[in-house]
């Protein structure tokens, strides 16, 4: 069995300078959001042991404050393929990811919940900073284009602010 953790770009600060959609920094909040997620995936005991983010500044951004936040110790790799990248698309680059238990891919909407639907018949609601976590049954990543999953968690960020989780309230570890 294998875990596919989807992850989404936290929110974008629309009002910052920048050239290209490509270049999009997140705000403040998005940073809260991708912290919480971070030490909230750690605690669920899901933290992925391999991860592959857009290389759009917003979604890179988002999986190192995650992965710092919540300690993770796994080796992130980019690749420009998730950001524009269809279900296809997405599917063929998981396919070739190392023989991990839980592989993490952090992007953007539509595609994660599209990919979510495609995997599980579920309908998830990706909001900014949100994780789906996938369990499939296969042997090797390789067989993910022609296999289902079970949707087993759903996590949105804002539930969690105040919480142990949020460093803003002054008690996260």
């Amino acid at each position: 069995m294998k875990t596919l953790l989807l992850l989404r770009h936290a929110k974008s600060d629309w009002d910052a300078a920048y050239g290209a959609d490509h270049e999009r920094p997140l705000n403040d909040r998005g940073a809260r959001s991708a912290r919480i997620m971070g030490r909230l995936i750690n605690a669920q005991g899901i933290a992925p042991q391999f991860a592959i983010s857009s290389t759009a500044v917003r979604a890179r951004t988002t999986v190192e404050l995650a992965a710092e936040a919540g300690n993770w110790d796994c080796p992130i790799t980019l690749d420009a393929g998730l950001y524009e990248s269809g279900l296809d698309g997405v599917l063929a680059l998981a396919a070739s990811a190392p023989d991990v238990e839980r592989l993490m891919l952090v992007g953007h909407q539509p595609t994660w919940s599209m990919l979510v639907h495609r995997l599980t018949g579920a309908r998830a609601d990706m909001k900014t900073a949100s994780v789906a976590a996938i369990e499939l049954m296969l042997d090797g990543w390789s067989d993910l284009p022609e296999t289902s999953g079970v949707l087993t968690a759903l996590h949105h960020p804002r539930p969690y602010f105040g919480s142990e989780w949020d460093d803003v309230a002054g008690s996260a570890t």
